[in-house]
């Protein structure tokens, strides 16, 4: 009788934790970034090389406008995919990483477990679960690397 041996690989829980803190960075930047705009450059520029008669953009507007609505795409999907991530943890998991993470201003960890009514050891405690739930729902875990032959 064969048996088939499964094991989950190991996780560095440290660079797993680095890439959920960047995740959630990324988050903040792209909250605040949501009505900037790139602007279309609108001074006149000369060149020697001559025009070539293809199908590209060369309008400086049309460019810019078509970079406006890929940055748009493209932020609203990561906060959209962020947030339900988020919003499928626990109570006590999920208060954590919005009063941390997913607000404009900085926030200590003191503050906000002082806010929650937690110790600082269960606070911690809830915050790592919480990274690592983030991190398999995001699909950013990071595994230990295996040694060949070992």
């Amino acid at each position: 009788m064969n048996q088939f041996d499964f094991q989950l690989s190991a996780i560095d829980r440290k660079a797993t934790k680095e890439e959920v803190e960047k995740a959630l960075e990324k988050y903040r930047i792209m909250l605040l970034t949501q009505e900037l705009n790139q602007l279309p450059k609108v001074t006149q520029s000369f060149s020697l090389i001559p025009p070539t008669n293809t199908n590209a953009f060369h309008s400086s507007t049309e460019q810019a406008a078509i970079n406006n609505a890929n940055y748009e795409l493209e932020r609203n999907k990561y906060i959209k995919r962020v947030t339900l991530a988020v919003n499928r943890l626990g109570f006590k998991e999920r208060a954590i990483l919005i009063k941390r993470y997913m607000t404009v201003d900085d926030v200590f960890d003191y503050e906000v477990y002082s806010e929650l009514n937690m110790s600082e050891r269960s606070y911690h405690r809830y915050k790592s679960r919480a990274f690592y739930k983030l991190a398999f729902a995001l699909g950013i875990e990071v595994y230990v690397e295996e040694v060949a032959g070992a």
